[in-house]
């Protein structure tokens, strides 16, 4: 039969989040995938950002038609390419065959004849060991692909009804709709360690924990992302969407934060469920706070730089009356002297603010962040916190 004129087998967006066993591919430009992207998805570009940007030009600014005649001209270019990394991707060998010619035979009638050709035609679920393709919003990057290696003998392929779009708004209603558990919030100064704390804890009690800022790679403070490569705020609501989609075993532990974790935001239910959480406080003596803060800030090659450039920003905040620039301090090794300063003058002071009036339902210390997950995941065990 001929797969063109049944149509391309579309599976659901939900169906796509679910399937374990088959192998996503992002058929959308490296920009597009870098934004956010399906996981355990792998790119394979049917247009680069530069290609991609030309064809939306042309389609905004010319017509749908010459969009495509360029589109076309460029898949005839690339087509060679990208039906041997499917072959690789996929286990699968194509057939010998004229591939300009089939795609010239699939595109000939035009953008109106190719959509009728490669319209989606829904499935209940994916086939075993599914190659599921897919692109912005399901339209004819991934249903001409499919098309095109269904014809070549791969019919395990299938396409995502809506494309990524689709996908996206599952992950925004699942966040949306997000009930937490009995939540408990490390809470203390800057440095007492309460992201070791917390990663202990789940180590110690697997599916207690939600890691904000492990999430977002960001610390959270104006210095918080020195060493990180921080993620886009979709990249972030997709991670957090599949740790929520684990469930939880017991309570939910969460450290402290604000709303924004760097430059994202945490969604709604899961941030009412932070601000109004059972706050446990950890406190730990001064050097071991700035023990904390230089190990995790200068353990990557890049940190010293990115400090380098967010402590300027400091100096214009901080009164630097009789005392040596922060950056020189970095820079000739004084790295404690550096952070003991930041602490006593600017982090301890607005986290004091922020805090003013927040009751502690008990205190810990995290000196030893082994022995405090311990100790916290005891107390948490043995206190019956009535339902809110």
């Amino acid at each position: 039969m001929d797969e063109q004129a049944e149509g391309v087998p579309a599976i659901t967006a939900q169906a796509a989040l679910a399937a374990r066993d088959a192998l996503l591919i992002d058929l959308r430009a490296p920009v597009e995938f870098a934004d956010d992207h399906l996981e355990g998805a792998l790119n394979l570009p049917l247009f680069d950002d530069v290609e991609r940007a030309l064809v939306g030009t042309l389609y905004a600014r010319q017509s749908p038609e010459k969009a495509f005649e360029t589109a076309r001209e460029l898949v005839l270019e690339h087509v060679g390419g990208l039906v041997r990394r499917i072959e690789e991707l996929a286990g699968w060998k194509a057939p010998e065959r004229d591939l300009r010619a089939v795609v010239e035979s699939i595109t000939a009638g035009g953008i109106a004849e190719l959509e009728r050709r490669v319209a989606p035609r829904k499935i209940v679920r994916p086939p075993e060991s599914a190659i599921v393709l897919h692109c912005w919003r399901g339209g004819l990057r991934s249903r001409s692909v499919a098309t095109l290696v269904r014809a070549l003998g791969l019919e395990r392929a299938v396409v995502i009804e809506g494309g990524y779009k689709a996908c996206r708004a599952e992950i925004v209603n699942a966040l949306a709709a997000f009930r937490a558990p009995e939540t408990f919030v490390l809470r203390g100064l800057t440095g007492v360690g309460k992201t070791l704390v917390l990663r202990e804890l789940e180590r110690l009690r697997p599916g207690w924990t939600i890691d904000l800022e492990g999430l977002a790679q960001h610390r959270s403070s104006v210095l918080g992302g020195a060493g990180l490569v921080p993620v886009t705020q979709k990249r972030f609501e997709s991670a957090l969407a599949r740790r929520l989609e684990r469930g939880f075993p017991g309570p939910l532990v969460l450290e402290g934060e604000s709303r924004k974790v760097g430059d994202v935001i945490v969604p709604g239910p899961l941030w009412r469920a932070l601000d109004g959480a059972h706050n446990l406080e950890l406190v730990a003596p001064l050097e071991r706070r700035v023990d904390v803060l230089v190990t995790d800030y200068l353990a990557t090659p890049t940190g010293r730089d990115e400090l380098a450039r967010g402590l300027e920003f400091l100096e214009s905040k901080l009164d630097a009356a009789g005392r040596e620039p922060l950056v020189r301090m970095l820079e000739t090794g004084r790295e404690r002297e550096l952070v003991a300063i930041l602490l006593e003058r600017w982090y301890d002071p607005r986290y004091r603010h922020a805090e003013q009036g927040r009751r502690h339902l008990a205190r810990f210390d995290s000196s030893d962040p082994e022995a405090c997950a311990h100790a916290i995941a005891g107390w948490i065990d043995d206190r019956a916190v009535p339902a809110r």
